[in-house]
This record gives C-alpha cells, structure tokens and sequence, in this order.
C-alpha cells in the first residue's frame, strides 16, 4: 500500500508498507487513529491515538479555511485512501499524493 509519511521538522515522502496493522503501528508508534478533515473525504489522516498524551513531538497544523489552527498532531502519522464504500485502507491514488504532499510540506498545511 502507498502512503505519504509526514514526520517532524522533514518534508513528507512516499512509501510502500503491507497494509497491515502492525505495519501502520510502527509508523505512528502506537494505537492507530484515522481523521478525516479534508475536502477528499476518502483521504484518511492515521496518526497515533495517543500522540499529544504520551508527549510525542508536535508534528503539523491542521488550519481551516481561514487559515486558523483548528488542530495539531503530534509524532510521525501517514495519509492514505480510505474510500467510503470499503472497510480497508487502500493506497494512496497518484492524482492525489502531489497535492498532499505540497499541503504538509514546510510551506504549511491547509485544509
């Protein structure tokens, strides 16, 4: 499965992982989290469930419209493909992984 890994301080980048749940844990380092705050409402946000508790190094904003912050996620996190109709994270589709990729990338993050 391709996904867009977004981790502190660094621009985010593709990779392919199984798909697994123990694969997405050890990207997030813990209990999986899924949110779904943009406009692509199949664009699933998986970060770790306990992120701000355990401390973990605050990552990106997430700004609204208005460019006010709305949220903030905390430790490494990936985006993927989570369509409606299936229970199942899928890969990222091509025509989208440029645009997410500019979105968390140092110039900011916009919803």
């Amino acid at each position: 499965m391709k996904v867009i890994i977004v981790e502190p301080f660094t621009n985010p980048y593709t990779k392919e992982i199984k798909g697994d749940l123990k694969s997405m844990q050890a990207i997030v380092g813990g209990y999986i989290e899924a949110v779904y705050p943009f406009d692509d409402p199949d664009v699933a946000l998986v970060c770790n469930e306990e992120g701000k508790l355990e401390g973990l190094t605050p990552n990106r904003f997430l700004l609204n419209r208005n460019n006010g912050v709305c949220d903030f996620i905390c430790g490494d996190f990936f985006l993927c493909y989570a369509p409606a109709d299936s229970e199942n994270f899928e890969s990222m589709p091509d025509n989208l992984i440029q645009k997410y990729i500019e979105k968390f990338s140092a110039k900011g993050v916009r919803l």
